[in-house]
């Protein structure tokens, strides 16, 4: 049977990021390796992410675009059911921000897909920035990606200090509580250390971490009406314009709740990933992207958005 790996973490958390470590780890180790990106809207982002890691072990699959929770399964079981036939031992999903991970399970546990596929592990990513108050959809997603993990994954923590890694655990139990999970974290399911010093030794810890049984009360709302996303192609904005204007979104209330902002931009030395949270933005250098910008958050304003962009 072929091992099913989910990555989960809410809007901006570094799931991408990690999962490139992740999956290097596990060609490394031998296995034929199939991706499967779930993007919120239209343009998937994340999957130009993760060409580098393409080649003879490893694969890539997406689904785009936010759509209700029946098209979605059916959209997941489909490349799932393709991606059976095709010979990888492990597949490793990366969903959207606001995934709903019961969709997971009840999409691995339906005839034929429980005959050809087993869950491996569910790692979930928490900033340790995480803000100290969050909507309360915002805080069930959080907890509802974190419930089922074998192992929380703390990003961002090289920037953190001994106070914001508590604060970041302390929110993560209030919002389990919150929705009367029944899952409660030990220390040992934490893990803290920069990514920057992660070993083998860790990786292979994580690729047996497992997940965990745990139930929520549901919070109904629908995600894709609470979180939306604002799209801009071709803006043709320089990369110093973008870079100086994006962080004030976060900080804007005509914006709405912007709650990460992510694209391309191209300057002189090539294409430039732009990633940003309200606790800061990083531009990186990548071989190939497109010219978008993706704004994420609740009750957002496109038009002020884009006037803002273009001061």
């Amino acid at each position: 049977m072929v091992q099913v790996d989910l990555i989960t973490g809410f809007l901006g958390a570094g799931k991408t990021t990690f999962l490139r470590r992740y999956v290097r780890y596990l060609v490394a180790q031998g296995h034929n390796v199939c991706i499967l990106e779930n993007d919120f809207g239209a343009v998937n982002v994340d999957a130009m992410l993760v060409q580098d890691l393409l080649g003879p072990n490893c694969d890539l699959e997406t689904i785009s675009g936010g759509c209700d929770c029946d098209t979605h399964q059916r959209r997941m079981r489909t490349k799932l059911i393709a991606m059976a036939m095709r010979g990888f031992d492990r597949v490793v999903v990366e969903p959207s921000g606001i995934f709903d991970v019961d969709e997971f399970f009840d999409v691995l546990r339906d005839d034929p897909l429980d005959r050809w596929y087993h869950i491996g592990n569910v790692i979930a990513i928490v900033d340790a920035l995480l803000p100290e108050t969050l909507s309360a959809q915002a805080d069930y997603i959080l907890a509802s990606e974190a419930a089922n993990a074998g192992r929380v994954v703390f990003s961002r923590s090289q920037l953190a200090d001994a106070a914001d890694m508590q604060a970041a655990q302390e929110h993560l139990r209030r919002a389990l509580t919150a929705c009367k999970c029944s899952r409660s974290f030990q220390p040992g399911e934490f893990l803290t250390k920069d990514w920057a010093d992660l070993t083998d030794a860790d990786f292979a810890a994580l690729d047996c971490c497992g997940y965990r049984q745990a139930s929520c009360e549901k919070l109904h709302f629908d995600e894709h009406r609470a979180f939306g996303s604002a799209y801009f192609l071709e803006l043709g904005l320089p990369r110093e314009q973008l870079e100086r204007n994006i962080p004030s979104l976060f900080t804007d209330p005509a914006c709405g709740h912007v709650l990460r902002v992510k694209g391309f931009v191209r300057d002189a030395g090539g294409w430039v990933e732009l990633n940003a949270t309200a606790d800061g933005l990083t531009a990186a250098g990548i071989p190939n992207g497109q010219d978008v910008l993706i704004v994420i958050g609740e009750g957002l304003e496109k038009e002020k958005i884009e006037e803002k962009l273009k001061r």
